[in-house]
């Protein structure tokens, strides 16, 4: 006796037209998702200078040091975005281009005309020896929407706690960030 199992007959599964054109507009339109993704390139940024209040009342002018650690900053903050796959865009201004500086419409001017999606901004305050505070904020300009606003704060005034706080913004921001 034959065992059934190798006597069954191969079945021949059968679809109406209707079915397989179904699933060929599907895959017709998973595809055309895809490649339009693929198409529209990475989610372009524009990263404002930070702006620098220092009201901790040290008898040291730490102007030049400060400025310093700050441009750094904004430039971490542009590098992080760029490592996870956006598209940063310099940002022209008639002045500075910090959230002080230039107003919100002439922010977002100046991102648009670089051809940015999102504009970030913020600024650090130093409040005494140890600790800083700072603001950043995301906005999308295609749908007029604040992403995101999130203050934060760091202790000590040198490099490295500078570029702590940048990593630390930068990875927040990645987080709020859309990815297309």
């Amino acid at each position: 006796m034959v065992s059934s199992k190798w006597s069954r007959r191969r079945q021949t599964v059968r679809c109406s037209p209707a079915v397989l054109l179904a699933c060929m507009l599907a895959a017709l339109t998973a595809w055309a998702a895809t490649a339009g993704a693929q198409a529209a390139g990475p989610v372009t940024v524009a990263v404002a200078e930070f702006d620098y209040v220092d009201t901790s009342g040290e008898p040291v002018d730490q102007t030049a040091a400060h400025r310093a650690r700050v441009a750094d900053f904004a430039a971490k903050v542009r590098q992080r975005l760029a490592e996870q796959g956006y598209e940063v865009r310099p940002l022209s201004c008639a002045e500075a281009c910090t959230a002080a500086t230039a107003s919100p419409d002439g922010l977002a001017a100046a991102a648009r005309k670089a051809g940015a999606r999102l504009v970030v901004a913020g600024g650090i305050h130093k409040m005494s020896t140890l600790i800083q505070f700072g603001e950043v904020q995301l906005l999308d300009l295609d749908k007029n929407a604040l992403l995101l606003r999130r203050t934060f704060s760091f202790r000590g005034d040198n490099d490295t706690a500078f570029r702590r706080a940048a990593a630390f913004v930068g990875e927040t921001l990645t987080e709020a960030m859309p990815k297309s």
